[in-house]
């Protein structure tokens, strides 16, 4: 069975999806963009802050189900600009030991909602 995860520290969903749902141990959270939770306002000065702000709601995810950073398996990040990827990646890594970080895949894609930057889900072990 599974449990639907939500918190009212992270952006709430604008569609008929939840933040995350949990299933036998598992924490799937859904694409999280820089919204300001506190603003609704999209963080996009510069692809430093939207990527911050992305990782924040992420973290307001973990944060409400007992979890940190570290319970994430694998992160799927998926960038408007392939030519960012050093910027995102520097920001994504203050998130993360290196020697435990996820796995994950970065993904150029042709949009993303809202007409962000960056869109970034995460499997997460619980317990």
């Amino acid at each position: 069975m599974k449990k639907i995860h939500n918190t009212t520290n992270a952006p709430a969903p604008v569609g008929p999806y939840n933040q995350a749902t949990i299933h036998n141990g598992v924490m799937y959270v859904s694409g999280q963009i820089a919204i300001n939770p506190a603003t609704s306002e999209i963080v996009n000065d510069t692809i430093e802050a939207e990527t911050h702000q992305v990782m924040k709601n992420i973290g307001a995810i973990l944060t409400e189900g007992g979890l940190t950073y570290e319970n994430i398996l694998k992160a799927s990040v998926f960038v408007a600009d392939m030519n960012m990827y050093s910027r995102i990646n520097a920001v994504y890594a203050e998130y993360f030991d290196e020697a435990t970080a996820p796995a994950r895949e970065l993904v150029e894609v042709a949009n993303l909602p809202k007409f962000v930057n960056i869109e970034i889900s995460v499997i997460v072990a619980v317990g």
